[in-house]
């Protein structure tokens, strides 16, 4: 059986930490589903979300074992339309953990098939969050080298 994990988030862009964790999840998986989804919570994206697919599924071309798809239902109920039995996320902190152990809680009551592995980000990464990019890219300064594409 294929081991089938998705990665999902909004990805108001898709950072170094996260391409970091696509790699690496990459010698677990067979296939990684990068899944942009519509958080509720953030009303209004900074990137454009057709911008943001064009751009990783860029990154990763002529890799057919990435996918990037977008969505907008329940992260339980996607990971069961692709037949994944993982979901992927990255932690940058404890306060990541929090975060995610309750997501991962609620995921694995509404999906029992359905397994969160969290990977500790790769130091040179842990500094870097979106909402510090999209800060620093709305006043003008330079995030290239915190992104995996040009923006």
């Amino acid at each position: 059986m294929k081991k089938i994990a998705v990665f999902p988030g909004s990805f108001d862009p898709f950072t170094m930490g996260h391409h970091d964790i696509v790699l690496r999840s990459l010698n677990l998986f067979d296939e990684v589903i990068i899944g942009i989804g519509y958080n509720s919570t953030k009303q209004n994206r900074y990137f454009d979300i057709d911008l943001m697919v064009s751009k990783i599924k860029g990154v990763y071309s002529g890799n057919d074992r990435v996918q990037v798809i977008v969505y907008n239902e329940l992260t339980s109920t996607l990971a069961k339309t692709y037949n994944a039995q993982f979901l992927v996320r990255g932690l940058r902190n404890t306060t990541d953990f929090e975060y995610e152990n309750t997501i991962s809680q609620m995921n694995r009551y509404l999906n029992s098939d359905l397994e969160t592995v969290f990977l500790i980000t790769s130091p040179q990464y842990a500094a870097i969050s979106s909402t510090v990019i999209r800060e620093v890219h709305r006043y003008g300064g330079d995030v290239s080298e915190f992104l995996p594409f040009p923006i």
